[in-house]
């Protein structure tokens, strides 16, 4: 084997022999994955010695090529400090699931009259009630004792029907005077009208699951804790899963921070609020001033290190404990993170932030929003490299040889994408990953130099949701500067081929510059794809519940069946006798178990498998179905699958858009009432 090849063939060795079991899950040995952090540290060592002695530019070189060379090492060394802090932080993986169990064992077997009181707050602006009406049903029927269990709708859109709403609920409906502060002075009225002993947040669109109070409280035995926070997971498609129609074949975005970042954090004690899906303790709230602070718009984060500074910690409980909307449209997720963005820098600015007093080294490290500074400027210098070099004849790395960045860069890279891969299995892919840094930064960057600039005075805005965030749409931007990128990287290559255009004069730079742009075509053709949106089908999520229910089509008559999934206005059952259902190709009774009897269209059939839809209306049964289906506890967001596989599944989606494999029936309107005895019995007569 030649000598350049072994460092390489070294990692892959260690990667491929490397125990997985220990190091992911709650269950990960620290010692495992410490000893894999040291071994890349003592390779990326090697590659910063040979980067720094070996590839700089020199005298040779000329003043433009100068510049590029050490924009991108400054660059490079950047993306190296953001991710030593990223495997420091994993490395330390904190598992609060022991204490839960504990925790609510005690609680439950406690004196419900010694149980502390608890407000439920749900801060709304412009939310419809297709998003809220789940929300609040869902707070409502949160497993609580109910003299302790305080809901209050905060709303500032300041609506009569959502009052209305909330008075045929049961829950409190609250205003203000004005809607100074956003989010954070809504909640901060609310804080100043209730007394509970502890207070939930919920986004518009979070549905608590029914345990959430009983898995959480018992945390606050420690009397450091704050606030317990649980992860935000979603039961519908982010835009990245829908627009590739790969839902079932990768997890939502945001599965790296809280599946393995946040237990990292919590670890080093600071795990920090992420708004919604958190409890606080009122004491912690009043210890520093009685409201959260107002300095960012991202109020959450801030809050925590208010906290940390007088002695309060963030806990972060990583259960399934509320479930609410992803972004539904790229338009939505770009408003989102530019928020996320701004508000993480706006708190470099404030004496509350990372470089204010009373914090230790590693909290100020972890809360620096690095981040959001570096990945959009890597992404895009990345990306753009090839065209840049092809057009100038600049080199990113002067005088490098093509074995060389075999022995050196490329096993530092393979090393450093492995040992993610190793540490985060489920939640790391590389090349989804990449791909949605890349849709994303040309919408960031902006945001980041201009909150730099002046960090404060800008508009707040709501992410849309539920139907203001739907329909079809082409990102007409992500369209056309891949699309620019590739033609002139592409040109650039033409213009090259040839002796008497070239640019490029070494022959050991060209090679390294196709296999770059390759990758980067690879890259911006799947960014095209995630462009463009399909049409919605405007129709609710399904949950699969494998439930026992009855139905039949004759008077009194009902036999058993099963519920494969679920919706709120749809089902898909399995008829285990067709004779005996007295089947009439129009309508049957079903029997949903906790919700009653529902009259159900059959829209289809094929076998002994039946669609149907319905419409509940306003009322308890709907209630009682969006309870059944959003508390539980059920999944519908399948596992993910192996980082190989995700990525052909993307790479095809370039070729082709395959159509979803949730169908199995029209939705259209019944062209024809249910007969009489079903009006009756589904009315409850």
């Amino acid at each position: 084997m030649p000598e350049y090849l072994v460092p390489l063939a070294v990692v892959m060795l260690a990667l491929l022999l490397v125990p997985r079991k220990a190091l992911n899950g709650p269950s990960m040995r620290p010692s495992h994955a410490v000893a894999l952090l040291v071994a890349l540290g003592a390779i990326t060592l090697r590659y910063l010695y040979w980067r720094v002695t070996e590839t700089l530019p020199g005298p040779e070189s000329s003043t433009g090529e100068t510049v590029f060379a050490w924009a991108l090492f400054v660059i490079e060394m950047m993306v190296l400090f953001d991710t030593t802090i990223l495997f420091s932080t994993l490395v330390r993986r904190r598992d609060n699931s022991p204490a839960a169990d504990a925790g609510e064992a005690r609680l439950r077997a406690s004196d419900p009259a010694e149980l502390p009181t608890v407000d439920v707050f749900i801060a709304t602006y412009n939310e419809g009630l297709d998003v809220l009406e789940k929300t609040i049903i869902g707070a409502l029927a949160i497993d609580w004792p109910a003299d302790k269990l305080r809901v209050c709708v905060l709303d500032d859109g300041k609506r009569d029907w959502l009052r209305e709403f909330c008075e045929r609920k049961g829950a409190d409906y609250f205003t203000r005077a004005d809607n100074a502060h956003a989010k954070a002075g809504n909640i901060n009225a609310a804080i100043a009208r209730t007394d509970g002993d502890f207070f939930m947040v919920l986004d518009a669109d979070f549905i608590p699951q029914r345990h959430f109070l009983y898995r959480a409280m018992g945390l606050f035995e420690d009397p450091k804790v704050g606030i317990v926070q649980a992860p935000h997971c979603f039961y519908n498609s982010d835009p990245m899963q829908s627009n590739l129609d790969m839902r079932h074949r990768m997890p939502d975005d945001q599965r790296l921070f809280f599946g393995s970042i946040m237990p990292g954090r919590d670890g080093w004690d600071t795990a920090f609020c992420c708004g919604s899906n958190s409890i606080t303790r009122r004491t912690a709230i009043e210890a520093v001033g009685g409201g959260l602070p107002t300095g960012s718009i991202t109020e959450d984060m801030l809050l925590t290190m208010v906290m940390l500074r007088k002695g309060y910690v963030t806990r972060y409980l990583n259960e399934r404990l509320a479930i609410g909307l992803a972004p539904e449209s790229l338009s939505a997720m770009y408003v989102q993170r530019a928020r996320w963005a701004r508000g993480a820098i706006q708190i470099l600015f404030l004496r509350e932030g990372p470089f204010g007093p009373g914090l230790t080294l590693h909290q100020r490290l972890m809360f620096l929003p690095l981040h959001w500074m570096i990945q959009p400027l890597m992404v895009i210098a990345t990306l753009t490299v090839p065209a840049i070099c092809l057009w100038t004849g600049w080199a990113p790395l002067p005088a490098t040889r093509i074995v060389e960045l075999v022995e050196f860069q490329i096993p530092v890279l393979l090393a450093t994408l492995g040992t993610l891969r190793l540490i985060a299995p489920n939640a790391f892919f590389p090349l989804a990953s990449t791909v949605h840094a890349a849709i994303q930064a040309p919408r960031i960057l902006p945001t980041v130099v201009t909150t730099l600039i002046r960090p404060h005075g800008h508009a707040f805005k709501v992410t849309p949701k539920g139907r203001d965030a739907g329909g079809r749409a082409v990102d007409h931007v992500m369209i056309m500067l891949p699309a620019v990128l590739i033609f002139f990287t592409a040109l650039g290559f033409a213009t090259n081929a040839s002796f008497n255009s070239r640019i490029v004069t070494s022959f050991e730079q060209l090679p390294i510059l196709a296999f770059w742009a390759c990758a980067s075509v690879l890259v911006l053709l799947c960014v095209q794809v995630v462009a463009v949106s399909p049409d919605s089908p405007n129709r609710d999520e399904r949950f699969r519940l494998l439930q026992k229910c009855r139905i039949g089509a004759r008077p009194g008559k009902l036999v058993p069946a099963r519920l494969d999934w679920l919706s709120l206005s749809e089902a898909r059952i399995k008829a285990l006798d067709m004779d005996e259902i007295g089947f009439n190709k129009r309508w049957l009774r079903l029997e949903i178990p906790g919700v009653g009897p529902v009259a159900a269209r059959i829209t289809n059939q094929r076998g002994d498998r039946l669609w149907v839809s319905f419409d509940l209306g306003e009322g308890a049964r709907r209630d009682a179905l969006i309870a059944l289906l959003f508390t539980s506890g059920y999944e519908n967001s399948p596992p993910a699958k192996s980082a190989f596989k995700v990525s052909l599944s993307m790479l095809g989606r370039i070729l082709t858009q395959g159509s979803s494999a949730l169908g199995g029936g029209d939705s259209g309107k019944a062209d024809s009432p249910p007969p009489a005895w079903l009006q009756a019995q589904a009315a409850g007569e």
